[in-house]
């Protein structure tokens, strides 16, 4: 049976104050790193006094009554606020709904005109694409008022509105079948301006046609017959209704200008009504109620109308107006929004295909994976190399020289980010950087989906493997030409099946494991420094790729007991000189600012 201990340094047994007793461990006959640091550890061999989770349960309770006494304490008026505040909360969430809230701060109140003009023209390209609906008001007007053409005088004022309304619909038949292509804002002003026009000018001159004839007619007066031209001027007013509402529904128009249209067309048709048509009117008046003559005469009455008609409109037409820029607002934060989720889901991807390999990313990522899947898989042919710089334990130091160690991990930082530059090279493409243990470079090749489906040597990705140690090795010497030190690589390699997979919920970490891993580790820490240590079996598959080696003899393997191990020394026949870069004095931090 296999006892499980908890191994422990003396500074750690002085802080559990004799709650545990222990045994000493002696492992500082073991290992040499505690021996020269003066380390005594222990093994903890059972808890004597036990531990008391009720402590904390009854801190929690505690909490809990003292927060139900305080709710009980001031009770009623604990609700009354939380009540009130719910209300201010919810008047504020409909206030922003209406818009007025939302449009406060990024629009004149009078105009409704966005203050940002790049929002404003944008607003105004984004409408919706043209369409002619909006626009057969007036056709709808005049087939409304078509029915009465006939008890109305025709004159040389109505040929002539009749023609202009002719000619708005023969434009507005083309922007109908070419409705798609027209997107051009002034274009549909213009439209919209003709249909107004066309309208204003049918209704203003046909009245007048009715002034004309008013002149032929004798006084009126209770015994006169009234000519059968003209009879009901007071319909004009209900046309003049039919046409504001008209000019009302195009959206594309501010509510300015609406107003602007609309109140001079019921402006004009107030005046004539009072000043040019009413005599007629009040004979309408008369030969509607003979005996009973009404208190206000028609014509303050249908002008009255028509303002009152008009403004309406013109609340109504600003208050749509509101409405759209405050949803293209709305869409212009939503578009934004999206933006950034979309953003965020890019950088979220980036960031798991740097912490993850492409095809296990590409996996994490699919909707189809369930959230408790364990990813895992098994290879038989990869390679695994470690590298490590055994001086960096020297170089680094906690002294206020380096701000407390901080310098010297920068420049630990330098080097595996220049480590990982060259994975970026299209060569390198089938190598995984696994992860790194203090100064140990750890990578693995044969374990992507690319390194599999190619058609080229079995090993081949093994090559490449170590053509990648020998870039570690320039790298390493470029920086220390920089940095006027002289770091080394010590590095092993060696090849076989592993298990790969990602462990953990919280920070998951892709990593291999089995025999042929540990083999690799132990080919760098048992091997020469500024060498790459393999086994025979790794040997005798990379000497048909042109690598050169020299037999070391037997190395012992925890595990593995004696292994015969080699050192590369030569590629297609030249020689690395390897040995070059081992250090012949001793290396100090170096402060970067």
């Amino acid at each position: 049976m296999i006892r499980r201990r908890v191994h422990i340094s003396n500074a750690t047994l002085s802080f559990l104050n004799g709650e545990f007793e222990v045994e000493p461990a002696h492992g500082e006959d073991r290992e040499e790193a505690l021996q020269k640091a003066g380390i005594v550890t222990y093994f903890i061999v059972r808890a004597l006094k036990p531990f008391k989770p009720a402590v904390t349960k009854s801190l929690a309770s505690l909490t809990e009554d003292s927060r139900r006494t305080m709710d009980a304490r001031d009770g009623r008026n604990n609700n009354k606020e939380d009540s009130e505040e719910f209300r201010q909360r919810l008047r504020k969430e409909l206030d922003s709904k209406t818009g007025g809230a939302h449009l406060k701060g990024h629009a004149h109140w009078l105009t409704l005109r966005f203050k940002d003009a790049k929002v404003e023209s944008a607003f105004h390209n984004a409408e919706e694409a043209f369409s002619p609906l909006s626009l057969l008001g007036g056709p709808l007007v005049m087939i409304c008022t078509a029915p009465v053409w006939r008890f109305q005088p025709w004159g040389p004022f109505t040929w002539g509105g009749i023609g202009v309304v002719l000619l708005f619909a023969v434009v507005l038949a083309g922007a109908t079948c070419l409705a798609s292509a027209v997107k051009a804002m002034w274009l549909r002003r213009a439209l919209a301006l003709l249909m107004t026009f066309s309208l204003g000018d049918f209704l203003l001159l046909d009245m007048f046609n009715c002034v004309v004839i008013e002149e032929n007619l004798p006084i009126l007066n209770a015994t006169i017959t009234v000519s059968s031209k003209c009879p009901y001027p007071s319909y004009y007013s209900y046309f003049g209704v039919l046409t504001l509402v008209a000019i009302s529904m195009p959206s594309y128009v501010c509510y300015l200008g609406k107003a602007f249209l609309m109140y001079g067309i019921a402006g004009a048709q107030c005046l004539i009504n009072i000043y040019l048509l009413d005599v007629r009117l009040d004979w309408e008046d008369y030969a509607s109620s003979p005996f009973e003559p009404s208190p206000v005469p028609s014509k303050y009455c249908l002008s009255a109308t028509l303002l009152i008609v008009a403004t309406s409109l013109v609340i109504v037409s600003r208050y749509a107006e509101k409405s759209r820029r405050m949803l293209y607002l709305r869409g212009r934060e939503v578009v934004a929004q999206r933006e950034r989720a979309a953003d965020m889901k890019r950088r979220n991807g980036a960031l798991i295909y740097n912490i993850l390999p492409p095809h296990v990313a590409a996996y994490f990522l699919s909707r189809a994976r369930h959230h408790d899947d364990l990813y895992s898989q098994s290879y038989a042919d990869v390679g695994v190399l470690f590298a490590s710089m055994p001086n960096f334990a020297d170089f680094y130091s906690e002294e206020s020289i380096n701000n407390q160690g901080l310098e010297c991990l920068r420049f630990l930082n330098e080097v595996i980010s220049d480590f990982d530059a060259i994975l970026d090279q299209t060569k390198f493409k089938d190598i995984i950087k696994i992860k790194t243990i203090g100064s140990t470079y750890m990578a693995a090749s044969g374990i992507t989906e690319s390194a599999e489906s190619e058609d080229t040597a079995r090993w081949g990705h093994l090559s490449t493997l170590v053509e990648f140690a020998l870039e570690l090795k320039k790298a390493l010497s470029s920086i220390n030409e920089q940095s006027f030190n002289h770091f080394v690589l010590k590095m092993g390699i060696n090849h076989g099946p592993v298990t790969a997979g990602v462990i953990g919920a919280r920070k998951p970490h892709y990593d291999i494991w089995g025999n042929t891993v540990n083999v690799a580790s132990r080919m760098e820490s048992t091997g020469k420094v500024g060498c790459i240590q393999v086994t025979d079996e790794t040997r005798k598959i990379l000497e048909p790729f042109g690598f050169g080696f020299e037999q070391r003899g037997l190395v012992f393997v925890k595990g593995k007991g004696q292994l015969l191990t080699h050192y590369l020394v030569s590629k297609d026949g030249v020689s690395l000189n390897l040995d070059s870069d081992l250090p012949v004095e001793p290396t100090y931090p170096i402060i970067y600012q």
